[in-house]
């Protein structure tokens, strides 16, 4: 059987499998890569066809018997297509796939776009931007329009965010902010991992669209599969394939009450669909190397709350996983990007009266009801469903039926 693949230096995270899985049935391999070792692959691979991501796009170029118009026109590759004599052509699926992401332009057309960052990606949103009729301005570190004058901008609708400021696993950090352009309507991030950069965040918290590049991502590998002759010209399965996916590598974050079950909940539905359970808790008690309330006793709660971020910084980062948070992780606002960024974040709701208090210092020294009154507005505003934990087994089915 003739196998394809993608190529690239680093690919642990690499959401192109699963995507080609879900096109069709045929081999898709990783191949990690150094640069030293691109001309012995491309002179001695047998795959049938290969995708191309960074840093190679253009360095697979010299060893290509020819390119097509959109390649040539952007100068990169991004899609290989090995020809019934042998010889290896590229093609550039990238434009087809920020067409699909940017989707009906009328309302854009004749108004000015940001473009940030210079490199590859960068030039297959220009060819797009151009193709559409949206006059664009480049934002780079150095030249004439730069990070430092960005501001005589603020006439922007739209900002393209190709750099990889923000992208996993150095993720929470924005190329720009977004406050200086009043007019902006739609900010296109494309990074996929994690879903909700801090771009994007920024973006829905002042009224405006934000988009990932998961639905590009999509989109250029169905249009590569057709390239590639294993898919029919004209299909187009990338909405449902970026549905698929976001339900598939996006986190389920339980919040809610001490007590209400978050833990158990979160053991079911592990259970019931094999993710892996980040407990907050748990892994707070393997890093301070004691009880909780312990720990509370002796350094207080601002060190536990410190320890209890840079926990969910760090299981926050994950695709596809659920985390089962602390009960106060609503108490620190820097907590709640952290679950956004990648989660799906769930209220779990249990009456007063059946709330399990035992070890919970908090809790015990405050009192349910005031605690109550203090986190149940945060509870609300920082989760988008919510959940009765009646039955551990029960809420965990309606989580999955609902989301998964």
């Amino acid at each position: 059987m003739m196998r394809y693949g993608i190529i690239g230096e680093k690919l642990g995270h690499s959401f192109s499998p699963r995507i080609h899985a879900m096109i069709g049935a045929y081999p898709y391999d990783l191949v990690e890569l150094a640069p030293g070792d691109v001309p012995a692959f491309m002179q001695g691979n047998d795959l049938a066809g290969f995708n191309v991501t960074i840093p190679y796009k253009q360095a697979v170029m010299p060893f290509l018997a020819g390119l097509s118009r959109v390649a040539q026109a952007i100068g990169s590759v991004n899609t290989v297509i090995r020809r019934a004599d042998g010889s290896l052509w590229g093609d550039n699926t990238d434009a087809w796939g920020f067409a699909r992401l940017l989707g009906d332009t009328a309302a854009l057309r004749g108004k000015k776009a940001l473009v940030l960052g210079s490199g590859g990606s960068s030039k297959t949103v220009q060819a797009v931007l151009q193709e559409a009729g949206i006059p664009f301005v480049v934002i780079s570190r150095e030249g004439a329009d730069n990070y430092g004058n960005v501001g005589r901008h603020r006439d922007a609708a739209l900002v393209v965010n190709t750099t990889p400021v923000g992208m996993y696993p150095k993720a929470g950090h924005s190329p720009l902010p977004l406050a200086g352009f009043p007019q902006c309507r739609l900010v296109i991030d494309l990074i996929y991992n994690p879903h909700r950069t801090a771009l994007l965040q920024e973006a829905e918290a002042l009224g405006m669209e934000a988009r990932d590049g998961l639905l590009m991502l999509a989109a250029q590998a169905e249009r590569a599969a057709q390239l590639w002759g294993l898919t029919p010209e004209g299909a187009d399965r990338s909405g449902e394939i970026d549905d698929l996916l976001r339900r598939l590598t996006q986190n389920i974050a339980l919040i809610g009450m001490p007590g209400c079950g978050k833990s158990a909940v979160g053991q079911a539905l592990s259970g019931l669909t094999g993710r892996p359970l980040y407990d907050i808790d748990e892994m707070i008690t393997r890093e301070i190397g004691m009880p909780i309330p312990a720990y509370f006793e002796r350094h207080g709660e601002e060190p536990f709350r410190a320890v209890e971020t840079a926990m969910l910084a760090r299981a926050a980062t994950q695709s596809g996983v659920i985390i089962a948070t602390g009960g106060g992780i609503v108490t620190r606002p820097e907590n709640l990007p952290l679950l956004r960024q990648n989660s799906r974040v769930l209220w779990l709701r249990r009456d007063l009266g059946h709330l399990d208090v035992t070890l919970r210092p908090i809790t015990q020294g405050r009192g349910v009801e005031a605690l109550w009154r203090e986190r149940a507005p945060l509870y609300e505003q920082w989760s988008e469903r919510a959940y009765d934990n009646n039955s551990p087994a029960q809420a965990a089915r309606a989580i999955q039926e609902d989301l998964l």
